[in-house]
């Protein structure tokens, strides 16, 4: 589940950021501002109409699918961030250089300004990965407790626990974050160096 909320959260979180920090349209600061203020709300308001979406009208609750779908949408502002910041880090210079050699603006998204915005997308799949890993709220509400379908390793601490199983939650909880350190602490090694360049 976190590894394909990464995935296809940072398409879709690439297609927000770049537009935010590259035009300017109608309904772009209450936007931006959305994006901020849901890191600070508690995550039930978000949930509640996750909820109606995908449990209620596409039916895909209790679905790995409907799990996917959710944790997406609720990482998602955690995604935008780090991606803006780096689109707007790269300056107008470098695109106009590329429009001057005649690339069109598709070309230059993806031959100068994603290669450039790199540590921005590294940033972004961390914290998405990071955030989704220990997800509680989402799975319960979304995708509920089903053994092999929607039943992560969250939720399966919380059964330990509920049973009075306290030494296996201890040991799950260990293995969780010793893979969760694993995975930032490749993921931090091959991060590029702006010194230098991509």
């Amino acid at each position: 589940v976190s590894l394909m909320t990464t995935v296809l959260g940072v398409f879709l979180a690439c297609t927000a950021a770049y537009a935010f920090s590259r035009f300017r349209f109608p309904g772009r600061d209450q936007g931006m501002l959305a994006f901020l203020v849901s890191q600070m709300f508690p995550g039930t308001l978000m949930l509640i109409p996750l909820f109606i979406i995908i449990v209620k009208w596409l039916g895909l609750g209790n679905t790995f699918w409907g799990l996917v779908i959710a944790s997406v949408f609720y990482s998602l502002p955690f995604m935008v961030q780090p991606l803006q910041t780096a689109f707007e880090a790269i300056g107008d210079r470098p695109l106009e250089v590329a429009a001057t050699l005649r690339a069109s603006p598709l070309d230059a998204f993806f031959t100068v300004a994603v290669p450039l915005a790199l540590p921005g997308f590294l940033t972004a799949s961390i914290l998405t990965f990071a955030h989704t890993v220990g997800e509680f709220g989402v799975v319960l509400m979304i995708g509920g407790n089903m053994p092999g379908v929607t039943r992560v390793a969250s939720v399966q601490i919380y059964d330990h626990v509920e049973a009075l199983e306290y030494m296996q939650a201890h040991h799950l909880s260990a293995v969780m974050l010793i893979f969760s350190f694993l995975v930032l602490l490749i993921l931090y090694a091959w991060r590029p160096n702006p010194k230098k360049g991509v």
